[in-house]
C-alpha cells in the first residue's frame, strides 16, 4: 500500500475557499495531479494541529497570494477518485468556506499553474472540478 495522498489508508481532510468579491470568484488551475489542468477553488490539506480556518488562510495565501477571512462553511463533501481498476486512488473529505478577500495580490503559486478572478457569468466556460459550480452558486446566494 502506498502512503500519502494516492491510495490512502483513510480519507484525507481538506479545505477550499470560495473567495467572492463584486460578482467574481477566484479559480485556480491545478498544476499537479489529481485533476491537473482543471480549474477549481483554491485549497488544500489541513495540517496536524492546524484549525480549519487557519488551513483555509494558509492554503489560499500559498496558492493565490491573497489574504482572506473565512466567513462560513458552505459545503462539506467527498471527492473519491478510483483508478482504472476501481481501486480508490484518491479520497478527500473537503470543507468549503465562503471567504472575503482582505489583502494581497492575486498570482498563481504553490501547486496552481494559474489563478484568476472569474466573473460569475463566465464560470460555465471553464473546465471546473465536478460539483464546484454548485458550491459557488450556493455561496453566492448566501
Amino acid at each position: 500500500m502506498e502512503t500519502g495522498r494516492r491510495y490512502p489508508e483513510r480519507p484525507i481532510l481538506g479545505v477550499g475557499a470560495i473567495i467572492a468579491d463584486g460578482g467574481s470568484v477566484v479559480l485556480v488551475e491545478r498544476g499537479t495531479e489529481p485533476l491537473k489542468g482543471v480549474w477549481s477553488l483554491p485549497g488544500g490539506i489541513v495540517e496536524v494541529g492546524e484549525s480549519l480556518k487557519d488551513a483555509v488562510r494558509r492554503e489560499v495565501r500559498e496558492e493565490t497570494g491573497l489574504d482572506v477571512e473565512p466567513l462560513s462553511v458552505v459545503e462539506v463533501f467527498e471527492r473519491i477518485i478510483p483508478d482504472c481498476n476501481g481501486r480508490t486512488e484518491y479520497h478527500y473529505v473537503l470543507i468549503d468556506y465562503l471567504c472575503r478577500p482582505t489583502g494581497g495580490e492575486l498570482r498563481a503559486d504553490s501547486d496552481a499553474s494559474d489563478a484568476r478572478w472569474v466573473p460569475r457569468n463566465e464560470l460555465a466556460s471553464y473546465r471546473i472540478t465536478e460539483g464546484t459550480l454548485g458550491v459557488i452558486e450556493k455561496a453566492l446566494a448566501l
